[in-house]
């Protein structure tokens, strides 16, 4: 009997609630990326011209001398789409907290650096999350149609947002980094994405602030 009592309280605080868990997580993935393969691509030759693309940020270093090969990545798609002619305007959007550490700055100088002139980059400071970027590009920005630049990992749930907040967008998968190197924030983007269906299915507060901008 005690064996059996054990064997219940194990499945319903155990294995039941890591079953749910798995479900979710899985569920809210699968949603994700279904909903949303059709809309990335990885050249910009396949890419209908657009008014801007929406580059989202990360930092340019992942060591204080090693640089940030998903930053270089996203930075080399970006000015892909601008010299071919498929966008004519770049809108950085990073997370900037000091003088030291400033996502569009650094987006901007390498940019530049390329070959884009300052007058075609535009810059968001204030791109603190996924859902903040996409968001501000329509209520700041006035841009409610655009291609958005990012990691292969990273765009589908870009296209979530945009399409959660009746936005125009499609997008370009910057070059792929190799698992080894980047399983960390391949990982973390799975529960993002759980995230990013809570944020207006579940906690629509900040989802519904974002979409109050407009």
């Amino acid at each position: 009997m005690a064996r059996k009592r054990k064997r219940s309280i194990t499945f319903w605080l155990i294995k039941l609630p890591l079953f749910l868990l798995t479900a979710v997580i899985v569920g809210c993935n699968l949603w994700i990326v279904a909903s949303t393969h059709g809309r990335i691509y990885a050249s910009a030759g396949d890419i209908e011209a657009q008014p801007v693309a929406l580059v989202l940020g990360t930092s340019k270093n992942v060591a204080p001398d090693t640089p940030n090969r998903h930053f270089n990545n996203r930075i080399a798609a970006a000015v892909a789409l601008f010299k071919t002619g498929k966008v004519e305007r770049l809108l950085v959007s990073g997370y900037r907290d000091s003088q030291y550490y400033d996502e569009t700055r650094d987006m901007i100088a390498k940019l530049k650096s390329a070959g884009v002139p300052a007058d075609a980059i535009l810059a968001d400071n204030e791109g603190a999350r996924t859902l903040d970027s996409v968001a501000r590009a329509a209520s700041i920005f006035g841009y409610e149609q655009f291609v958005i630049v990012s990691d292969d990992f990273h765009v589908a749930r870009a296209l979530f947002i945009a399409d959660r907040l009746g936005l125009e967008a499609i997008a370009m998968k910057s070059a792929r980094v190799e698992l080894e190197n980047s399983s960390k924030v391949r990982l973390r983007e799975y529960l993002a994405r759980v995230k990013a269906v809570m944020d207006f299915y579940l906690w629509k507060t900040k989802a519904e602030a974002a979409i109050t901008l407009r």
